[in-house]
């Protein structure tokens, strides 16, 4: 599953995986992909530095990334105080009633949220990147659009690539007007922030609009027929990040958080804004509906949504609170019935290529040649 774009970065497969998990980021870039580590939890420097060492420990020289959460307007002199106190008191009781309702136990005292969204804040995303840039990553990556300029000339200058992801071709153009080097377009049945056209739509527009930057298909990928097909559609490689959720290096929290992943269909997700503020899809829970009902006093935007609901999400994780709990996945989940490792999903990726590849030569009359 050679590409251009897999051949320049040195990896065996164009297969480009999104974790939070450093061990599956790693495991990736083991198995001849290429792991791109999500920084939007890491709020210290000192643990992404951390976490960064060990994948350097782990990786077995192959190359990886990394993905921050950066807005391309500077924003100046905003503090996370001066955003929390811009949350409505009415949200705030709504967060404490819901919880009441489902008897969600409160935080031992002096324990501190797990679960903090403030990666959006550009000092945040500058503080990651002062780290990152002392360890030998190929790829930054944006999950709100085009980085601000100095950041893209920056990572050019230590010779990383930059990419951005795009929910439309109005914003994939931007991204190439912005300096960016790849773009990831990114399918309506992707999980976590993701915008309104499916793949099968986006992908080649995005491909023509930007043409000659690769691009990178993403959103409802979790098969070798479908990385075959994403190849198809012009894409360069495909950007993989629901599918790592049940791997055995993942690091989710919650024994019934896989369990509810390995049981949900792929209807079983929503696009709502509870999360972050966003439309962003994840499974749908009983929490879900409560954002999303007209009883309800509405999301705020982002970054106020995060903040305002990082407690409760922690709370519910903590205590497995089962109608509640809930991740930000795609529409792929209804393929993700067991948990396998990070080689065993490269395995049937790889195995599943082939066979798409074999079937159109046979189709096309070119079987054997």
């Amino acid at each position: 599953m050679q590409t251009e774009l897999s051949k320049k970065l040195g990896v065996e497969h164009a297969v480009f995986g999104f974790t939070p998990f450093p061990a599956v980021a790693a495991a990736i870039s083991r198995a001849g992909g290429f792991g791109v580590l999500g920084a939007v939890r890491y709020t210290a420097p000192d643990e992404l530095k951390r976490d960064l060492d060990w994948i350097e420990a782990h990786v077995d020289g192959k190359p990886y990334g990394l993905d921050v959460v950066m807005p391309a307007k500077k924003v100046e002199g905003v503090t996370e105080a001066d955003v929390e106190a811009m949350i409505p008191e009415g949200h705030r009781q709504f967060v404490r009633d819901t919880l009441a309702k489902y008897g969600v136990p409160e935080l031992a005292e002096g324990e501190a949220s797990g679960w903090r969204i403030t990666g959006w804040m550009e000092q945040v995303a500058r503080n990651q990147l002062d780290v990152a840039f002392d360890y030998p990553i190929r790829l930054l990556a944006n999950a709100l659009g085009s980085p601000p300029a100095d950041v893209v000339a920056s990572a050019h200058e230590q010779n990383v690539l930059v990419a951005a992801l795009a929910g439309s071709a109005r914003h994939a153009v931007k991204h190439r007007e912005g300096g960016i080097d790849i773009v990831v377009a990114q399918g309506y049945e992707a999980g976590g922030h993701t915008g309104d056209i499916a793949s099968m739509v986006l992908t080649p527009e995005v491909v023509e609009a930007v043409a000659p930057l690769p691009v990178l298909a993403a959103g409802g990928i979790g098969s070798g027929q479908q990385v075959a097909a994403a190849l198809a559609l012009g894409a360069q490689g495909v950007w993989l990040g629901s599918i790592w959720l049940t791997t055995t290096e993942a690091e989710l929290p919650s024994p019934k958080l896989i369990e509810k992943l390995f049981a949900a269909g792929s209807g079983d997700t929503v696009r709502s804004r509870a999360l972050t503020g966003k439309p962003a899809r994840q499974l749908r829970t009983e929490w879900t509906d409560a954002w999303d009902s007209a009883d309800g006093p509405g999301t705020l935007p982002m970054p106020l949504q995060g903040l305002l609901v990082a407690d409760a999400v922690s709370r519910i994780q903590k205590y497995e609170v089962e109608p509640l709990l809930g991740t930000p996945v795609g529409q792929i989940v209804g393929r993700m019935t067991s948990e396998r490792s990070v080689q065993a999903v490269f395995d049937d990726l790889t195995r599943g290529f082939e066979e798409a590849v074999d079937r159109i030569n046979r189709i096309a009359g070119r079987s054997g040649q």
